[in-house]
């Protein structure tokens, strides 16, 4: 089965439609697939749910897809950073589910692994809870969660080789694992594709059983906030 693709629009071809579900792996800025959510931008697929743990800022990462429009909801942890955000979900223009970012992450999870819900305590008594079957467990209560499965899966790791197994690059690891395996179809951008048998069995990250397409490029790697501090006078 040929996984690695020439370009990422070669990678995504065939894969996207309007009204499509989508898991996208990163957190803020870090290991985002930045190549693969240009690619969708280009394309123009319109009305877009995507699962992902934020939803970048305004003119870098997903925050590109609210500019254009071409998100419809999003299912997200934190979405402090992007205005534009703000200004369409204030406005009515946009939907959101938020969600506990374990709880994200464990929906993903839940999904790739054929769970089809699971009952956690975060959330219990907020409004997270509502609307929700309650449970009790040695006396406590839970809530019940959804395990997520998407149409497609964008991903962002370090290493792949031609099976599509993948390294992923310290923090970058994140939501990428769990949102690779939610995905009906998984689509991964890579840093490098070493040759078969290259990568050492236990430092792979995700299986290539999970990973259908493969495209390597150049990554800009933005800094969400650089924070710095004054250099100390040598003395």
């Amino acid at each position: 089965m040929k996984k690695i693709y020439g370009s990422a629009s070669e990678a995504l071809d065939g894969l996207l439609f309007d009204g499509m579900t989508m898991a996208s792996g990163g957190f803020g800025l870090c290991g985002i697939p930045e190549l693969l959510i240009a690619a969708i931008r280009d394309a123009g697929t319109k009305d877009i749910t995507i699962a992902s743990n934020n939803c970048g800022v305004d003119d870098f990462g997903l925050g590109i897809l609210l500019k254009t429009r071409q998100i419809k909801k999003m299912i997200s942890s934190y979405v402090g950073e992007n205005a534009e955000f703000m200004r369409q979900y204030l406005s009515g223009e946009l939907e959101l589910e938020f969600n506990p970012q374990g709880t994200l992450a464990e929906r993903m999870r839940a999904g790739g692994a054929g769970i089809a819900g699971f009952y956690t305590r975060t959330g219990v008594g907020t409004v997270i809870a509502e609307g929700k079957d309650v449970k009790q467990f040695n006396g406590q209560d839970y809530i019940l969660e959804t395990g997520l499965v998407m149409d497609l899966a964008i991903v962002k790791a370090w290493k792949a080789d031609p099976s599509g197994n993948l390294v992923f690059r310290k923090t970058a690891r994140n939501f990428n694992a769990p949102a690779a395996t939610c995905g009906q179809v998984c689509v991964a951008e890579v840093e490098e594709i070493v040759p078969l048998g290259a990568l050492d069995p236990d430092a792979i990250h995700l299986p290539g059983i999970y990973v259908h397409r493969i495209v390597q490029g150049p990554h800009e790697k933005r800094i969400e906030q650089r924070t710095t501090r004054k250099r100390e006078p040598a003395l």
